[in-house]
This record gives structure tokens, sequence and C-alpha cells, in this order.
């Protein structure tokens, strides 16, 4: 039996479940994510958009971001929770999970810490993980499963097109 991941947004009017584990996740620091999530930091679960099922209907809100293209922030209609986002650079095949929307976002950790140079200067990051003052290689971190698994993402993406 297969692992899956639930979780949605304050008011119920929109659950999702993962149907398999994210690829990596990401805590991001950058003062968009700061702005964008009113915290010090965002948490997000990259994994392929196939792999979450949806229960309820979204809005997709096109937001600002430093590459100058946009992100794409799936939201709750009702109580505006982010959920997901879509970014320039992975397209409409991956998702950025905010972990914070999970039933049980202590599953997952970041596994890398992105956009540190703009780090709140009281947050300490634990020891051992992966921390980078802009992004990094993904090539060089990820698990090979991973990288064959954005990979293919992308490529059904190019098919469909």
């Amino acid at each position: 039996m297969s692992e899956s991941f639930e979780g949605g947004c304050a008011c119920r009017a929109v659950r999702y479940r993962m149907t398999r584990r994210p690829m990596v996740v990401h805590g991001c620091h950058c003062t968009w994510c700061q702005r964008e999530t009113g915290s010090a930091f965002a948490v997000n679960a990259v994994i392929e958009a196939e792999a979450v099922v949806v229960d309820g209907e979204i809005e997709m809100v096109v937001t600002p971001s430093a590459s100058g293209k946009g992100q794409k922030i799936a939201r709750c209609p009702q109580c505006k929770v982010a959920l997901w986002s879509h970014y320039s650079g992975a397209g409409p095949s991956m998702r950025f999970l905010r972990v914070g929307t999970l039933d049980d976002p202590s599953r997952f950790p970041p596994d890398i810490h992105v956009f540190t140079s703009t780090k709140l200067l009281w947050l300490t990051l634990p020891a051992g993980v992966p921390a980078f003052p802009e992004f990094y290689n993904p090539k060089e971190l990820w698990p090979a499963e991973s990288q064959a698994r954005y990979k293919a993402a992308k490529a059904s993406v190019r098919t469909a097109l």
C-alpha cells in the first residue's frame, strides 16, 4: 500500500491528498516568501501536480515575484488560504505545496534551506541541513529518484502541449 498525506484549507472547503512523498522540501527565506506568508519563511513540498488529488474548487491568483515572471498561487475561494504555488521555472507540472496546510505538517521538515542571505537574523537553522544564500543546483543534492521524477513530470507537460 502506498503512503498518502492529506491536508487542506482552514475552512475545509478544499481538501487534498498527496499520493506520494514530495521530491524535496524547501525552507525558503526569500523576502517574497516572508511577505506572502507573513512569517519568517515558507516551507514548500515540491511534488508532481498529478500526485495531488484535490477535492473542492481552487482559485488561481497571480502574484509578483522576484523573477518578474510572477507566481500562480492556488487558494481556497472561501477562506483564501494558500495551498500551493506554481513557479515559472517549474511550470504547471510541479506544485510547491505549503507544508503548513497538511494535516500533519511535522512529517515534512525542510530538507534544504534556500535564500538564506535574507533569512531573519534571529532564526537559527538546524545543524546538518544544507543551506544556501540563494538557490542551488538540484542535480548536486537531490536523490536520483527525485531527479527522475522531476524530469518525467516536466516531460509529461511538454508531451501534452
